[in-house]
């Protein structure tokens, strides 16, 4: 197979400056993007978890969903998702997922209702790269005709995770600073308007920030002067959010597969279980009261090889009872970790597997996820 070609990839705003601080780029959901710096992706992992790490999240779909109050957009978002969105307060956040008709998930996004009372009718939507195109069709054909889905044009999004993120936004941004998780506000950085979420990818505290593409690298290039802050490239981004037990769209979660099977009932709001007006509402609640057929588990393989994604997993007997979908070395785990599905007579805690890697099978068993407690700011 022939490797892309480097002149078809898209580029985000912020390309250069990765090319400047020496980012090893690779391909990734059409975009040329940083994998790794030469600080490398162990030590910016554990600089993370630590203390701050800057993300370039451009890639990510930034759209809006406008109707003629908050009121009628909530409607809309419900008749093709599990949420609750009625019932979202101002400068709140919800994740939620996009259904198909059989309960499977088309994608899984963040929603931001706005704090400002002139946004009234007008949702911010972040959506996964790879799905945009696919999310963008879905969504319209679905949207009542007083609703329209507008893409947020000539913008960037960057993140800022860590233990000091906080610290580092004071400096810059006190709006920023007093926010609860999965809250958000519109607020300058250096003079520039933003908007700010306190969310993210990889279990700590942090934020993601969506700036104006012109101001993209200024406002960048002013939180990496901070001294608690380093680039991190997707490397680091994908072990962090592993350990975090985070689901990752064509990996953990797919148009055939349910919320139930993913963990992820938590996003079906109580309201819409007692109304069952969801898409697959039918197998969902049908799999609530008697559960799926199969469970997203953590792996906790034995000895210091990791098990990567489309490792079998099987039983005692040697027979077939799941899969691998991510998995690899956790810095912070300090050993090989796993996520995958198995049946449900094996799903529970401390049941004993084995991976088969290249043949041989390979003692492992199942525990609970996060493998590294989340560290939100509640």
């Amino acid at each position: 197979m022939n490797a892309p070609d480097t002149e078809t990839l898209r580029r985000t705003p912020l390309h250069a400056l990765h090319l400047e601080l020496g980012g090893k780029m690779v391909p990734f959901a059409g975009y040329d993007m940083p994998v790794q710096y030469p600080t490398g992706i162990l030590k910016e992992h554990l600089h993370t978890r630590e203390q701050a790490g800057l993300f370039d999240v451009s890639h990510m779909g930034q759209r809006f969903l406008v109707g003629i109050d908050d009121a009628a957009v909530a409607r809309a978002l419900e008749a093709f998702t599990p949420g609750d969105f009625q019932s979202l307060g101002r400068g709140r956040i919800r994740y939620s997922l996009l259904l198909n008709e059989s309960g499977g998930i088309v994608d899984d996004f963040m929603t931001t209702r706005s704090h400002d009372p002139d946004e009234d009718g007008r949702f911010f939507l972040v959506v996964n790269a790879g799905r945009k195109a696919v999310d963008d069709v879905f969504i319209r054909e679905r949207l009542p005709s007083n609703v329209t889905l507008e893409k947020a044009v000539d913008r960037a999004l960057i993140a800022l995770q860590g233990p000091m993120a906080e610290t580092v936004m004071a400096r810059h941004c006190p709006p920023a600073a007093a926010l609860s998780f999965m809250s958000a506000t519109v607020a300058d950085i250096d003079g520039v308007s933003c908007r700010i979420s306190r969310s993210g990818y990889t279990g700590e505290d942090g934020y993601e920030i969506s700036i104006p593409a012109s101001d993209a690298e200024r406002i960048t290039r002013l939180l990496l002067a901070e001294k608690e802050v380093l680039p991190i490239g997707l490397g680091a981004r994908d072990s962090l959010r592993l350990e975090a037990g985070l689901s990752l769209y064509g990996h953990e979660i797919d148009e055939g597969t349910s919320p139930v099977e993913a963990d992820l009932t938590w996003v079906i709001g109580k309201r819409r279980k007692m109304e069952r007006n969801f898409p697959g509402a039918t197998r969902i609640m049908d799999e609530l009261l008697s559960g799926p057929s199969r469970k997203r588990v953590g792996i906790l393989p034995d000895g210091k090889a990791p098990a990567r994604e489309g490792t079998e997993i099987v039983n005692g007997n040697g027979q077939r009872i799941g899969i691998v979908t991510s998995g690899g070395f956790g810095p912070s785990a300090g050993g090989p970790i796993a996520m995958g599905y198995v049946e449900s007579a094996f799903a529970q805690d401390g049941s004993e597997i084995a991976l088969m890697v290249r043949g041989t099978p390979r003692a492992a068993k199942v525990v609970p996820l996060p493998f590294i407690a989340h560290r939100y700011k509640r």
